[in-house]
C-alpha cells in the first residue's frame, strides 16, 4: 500500500491506529491537521512584527483617512527590507499578506500626493512626543445654526412622534450660529471644543488653544514641556498666510513663555488633519438627529461624546464678540519672533516668546 500510493508506512500505521480506535474524535472534513495544528503564525513568533510594518508604512498612506481601507505606494519589498533591517526575519510575500491584514493594498493613483510634507509632520510630532511636549491638531467645525433647524441624521424617539423642526433654514438673529473650534489631543486622544458664538477669527482660534492649555489638559499635563507643537489646515482662520493668526501666536508664547511650533498640511489636505476623523466624526454622530436648539445644549451634546477607543471631549460656551477685518502691518509682522523651518519654511515654523530673540526670516 506504501508503494502504491506513495505514502509512508509510518502515516498508513498511523491511520489504521485512528480506524481502529473508536473513541477518537472524528476529524472535520477538509482538514489534514487536529485544531491547533501546523506552524503558529508569524505573528506570535516574532511579536511587534505587525507594529514595526504599520510604522514605514503609515507615513505614506493614500485615500481617505477617515475610512478603514487605506492603501500605499509602498512596493512589498520595500516594507521586506525595513523589516530586515529591524531584526525580523520575514519575506516580501510574508510582507504583502501582514500589510492586507492591517487594511492596506495596492491602488494605482492618476495624481500622487507628495509624501515629504506628511513624513515632515510625523517625524516633528514623534520628537515632541518623546520630549513630553503636547501635539495638538486643531480645526474649526463648520458653523451650525442654532434653534430649532433640522439637523442630518437620526436619532430613537418614542413611534411616530419625531422631533418637530422649522420648515426653512433660514438664519435667526437670535440665537444665531455657533462656531466650535476643536483642539485634539493626538497622542492622549482627548478633545477639547471651544463654542463660540461669534465669528471664527484668527483671535478665535487663538483663544481656543488658550482656553486647551488653560482649561483643559495643558498646563496640568504639559507644564513641564518647552514647546506646543499645532498641526493645522493650510488655509482658514489659523491659515499660514493669515497675519492675525501670527500675532496672536505670538501673545500666547508670551503670556506661556513657551515655543509654539506650528506644522500646517499642504493645501487641498485637510482630511489628514487628524482632528477630522479622530474628533469631529464623532461629534457629528453624537448629536446627529438633535436640533441644536440652544448654545447648552450644543455644550453638553459635545462635552458628552465618547467612543469605544476612549475618546473623551470637553466642552466649553465662548460668549465673547470677535471683530472681523483686523489687519496686522509689515510692522506688527516684522516684530514677531518667528523661526522659519528648513523645509517649506512657509508651512512649518515655530513662534518663540519675545524674551528668546530669534533672528527673524519673514
Amino acid at each position: 500500500m506504501s508503494r502504491l500510493s506513495g505514502v509512508s508506512r509510518q502515516t498508513l500505521t498511523e491511520g489504521v491506529k485512528e480506524l481502529k480506535n473508536t473513541n477518537a474524535e472524528p476529524m472535520k472534513q477538509g482538514r489534514s491537521r487536529r485544531p491547533g495544528g501546523g506552524r503558529r503564525p508569524i505573528r506570535e513568533t516574532q511579536p511587534g512584527i505587525l507594529e514595526a510594518l504599520s510604522e514605514p508604512v503609515g507615513t505614506h498612506p493614500k485615500g481617505d483617512p477617515a475610512y478603514l481601507l487605506l492603501w500605499t505606494s509602498k512596493r512589498f519589498r520595500n516594507p521586506e527590507t525595513g523589516l530586515l533591517g529591524a531584526g525580523f526575519a520575514v519575506c516580501h510575500c510574508v510582507a504583502g499578506e501582514m500589510l492586507r491584514k492591517l487594511g492596506y493594498g495596492l491602488q494605482a493613483d492618476k495624481k500622487a500626493l507628495m509624501a515629504a510634507p506628511f513624513e515632515h509632520i510625523n517625524g516633528e510630532a514623534k520628537k515632541a512626543a518623546a520630549k513630553g511636549s503636547p501635539v495638538i491638531s486643531i480645526d474649526a467645525k463648520k458653523k451650525k445654526n442654532t434653534g430649532s433647524f433640522k439637523n442630518n441624521g437620526k436619532t430613537d424617539q418614542p413611534h411616530k412622534t419625531p422631533i418637530e423642526e422649522l420648515d426653512y433654514d433660514f438664519p435667526v438673529k437670535e440665537p444665531g450660529k455657533a462656531a466650535p473650534f476643536g483642539v485634539y489631543d493626538i497622542f492622549k486622544n482627548r478633545g477639547f471644543v471651544n463654542a463660540g458664538l461669534s465669528a471664527g477669527t484668527a483671535t478665535f482660534a487663538v483663544e481656543s488653544v488658550r482656553k486647551w492649555w488653560w482649561y483643559a489638559e495643558g498646563v496640568n499635563n504639559c507644564g513641564g514641556s518647552n514647546i506646543i507643537m499645532i498641526t493645522a489646515d493650510c488655509g482658514g482662520s489659523s491659515g499660514y498666510r493669515n497675519r492675525l493668526w501670527k500675532w496672536e501666536l505670538q501673545i500666547f508664547a508670551d503670556e506661556i513663555s513657551k515655543d509654539i511650533q506650528v506644522n500646517h498640511y499642504p493645501p487641498g489636505t485637510s482630511k489628514r488633519n487628524k482632528i477630522e476623523h479622530r474628533l469631529f466624526a464623532s461629534v457629528t454622530r453624537n448629536w446627529q438627529g438633535i436640533p441644536l436648539v440652544g448654545a447648552a445644549v450644543i455644550v453638553n451634546l459635545i462635552g458628552s461624546t465618547k467612543t469605544e477607543k476612549g475618546l473623551s471631549v470637553r466642552c466649553v460656551l465662548d460668549e465673547d464678540t470677535y471683530e472681523t477685518g483686523t489687519e496686522i502691518s509689515d510692522e506688527q509682522l516684522k516684530s514677531i519672533n518667528i523661526l522659519i523651518n528648513d523645509f517649506h519654511g512657509e508651512w512649518n515654523y515655530t513662534v518663540r516668546p519675545n524674551n528668546l530673540r530669534c533672528v527673524n526670516f519673514i
